[in-house]
């Protein structure tokens, strides 16, 4: 693809990257094929190759109107176009830079900004989702049914297990899963514990940064990504095995840290380190997999569901490419695997994308849940606490990550 970048962007690191990745453009339009949103409104502009051409222009420094940026907003970022794409175009960091000039040049009007600005200064601090999550929970019976479906039932996390071990490892307990679902890190520490890990969360790592980014507030996203950093650097001084990521969203967002702060002189270095250490749970009981007694396909518990449908999320599959990781663990461990039609396309989860964008996301969702339970599962499995309340949100199926699936698994068996 030819570009020719206006002056007051081509000589910029974001300009400069843009233009490479537009270059890398083919317009061979297999993209098309995988995008969620071209499936559903079969509109050109709602797909990778024309969202590429829109912010071509914005770049090239035609006039950004609404409508650009209503495109622009449809996109989910599941960058399933990545894994299909032939030419390597890297879609998801375009998107960023395009929905960043484009925010700068179209103001949002009053209700969107609101919107916006609650997510913003909500959701990435813990401790405020958390208290608003236990609002929501003791108004759920009053709630209107939108709002009570984002609002689940409170979950017991095990105890964290006590035993030191000489191989340690760190977790992020991020900024939604702590207050939706603290189950999932704690099963994580007791699975990791049965083969001698010792998983521990440090206090003052927070949100991934995800959030602040992908909304437009690179810097402020940069900031949290900073934070982490300076969190976990003591640890990675003294030797942690690896830092693991119960969420895959934030394992997308952590692996790219040394990629987006590739030009900060004082974390550059650290951040391509943090990246480096940083593995989704399901690669870290990959290396543990042989270890998996045979008895656990021996027996089997009453209350353990056994056969189930796994949602691969997009940040897993094609943020992370990650693909069939997280089956083999559970074929091993004795679970049955149902198949899924079209496993490769988004739920409708994507980050903020189930509140900014209502309508699209719920069909998305209902589509997923047709053919997760096609075959009449006991269970869904998944790995990100996006996808996992997203979906348990138009089912009666239970919803779960699938390490907490494994965890009772061995629970029972020792």
């Amino acid at each position: 693809m030819e570009t020719k970048l206006a002056d007051w962007i081509k000589d910029t690191p974001q300009g400069q990257e843009a233009q490479a990745i537009l270059r890398s453009c083919v317009h061979c339009g297999f993209c098309l094929a995988t995008c969620p949103t071209y499936q559903l409104l079969g509109d050109e502009l709602d797909g990778p190759r024309g969202r590429i051409y829109l912010i071509k222009q914005v770049l090239e420094g035609a006039e950004v109107t609404r409508t650009t940026q209503l495109h622009l907003d449809r996109c989910l970022t599941c960058r399933n176009c990545e894994t299909t794409c032939p030419s390597g175009v890297q879609y998801g960091r375009l998107i960023d830079i395009g929905r960043d000039v484009v925010d700068q040049r179209v103001p949002r009007d009053g209700a969107d900004r609101m919107k916006r600005r609650i997510l913003l200064e909500v959701l990435p601090r813990p401790q405020l989702f958390g208290a608003a999550m236990k609002l929501g929970r003791m108004m759920r019976p009053l709630l209107p049914g939108a709002l009570k479906s984002k609002v689940p039932a409170a979950t017991r996390p095990l105890p964290w297990p006590t035993t030191r071990h000489q191989r340690k490892m760190l977790v992020l307990a991020g900024c939604v899963q702590p207050g939706m679902a603290p189950s999932i890190n704690a099963a994580t520490a007791r699975v990791l514990d049965h083969f001698g890990i010792q998983l521990n969360e440090v206090a003052r790592a927070g949100c991934c940064g995800a959030l602040r980014y992908h909304l437009t507030e690179q810097e402020a996203g940069l900031d949290d990504m900073r934070r982490n950093i300076d969190a976990w650097w003591p640890d990675v001084q003294q030797g942690v095995e690896a830092i693991v990521m119960t969420a895959s969203g934030c394992g997308a967002m952590v692996k790219e840290y040394g990629h987006l702060l590739r030009d900060d002189p004082r974390y550059a270095q650290k951040a391509k380190r943090i990246s480096e250490l940083t593995l989704d749970v399901c690669e870290v009981m990959t290396a543990e997999l042989a270890q998996l007694d045979e008895k656990l396909a021996a027996t089997w518990p009453d209350d353990l569901p056994k056969t189930i449908a796994f949602h691969s999320p997009c940040t897993l599959q094609h943020g992370q490419q990650i693909r069939g990781v997280t089956e083999k663990i559970l074929s091993a461990a004795g679970f049955e695997l149902q198949p899924v039609l079209d496993a490769h396309l988004c739920c409708g989860s994507a980050g903020t994308y189930s509140v900014l964008q209502p309508g699209l996301s719920e069909q998305l969702r209902n589509n997923k849940l047709e053919n997760l339970e096609a075959s009449r599962p006991q269970a869904i499995a998944t790995a990100n606490i996006g996808c996992l309340t997203h979906l348990q949100s138009g089912t009666a199926t239970p919803v779960t990550h699938w390490i907490e699936l494994l965890e009772r698994r061995i629970a029972a068996v020792t």
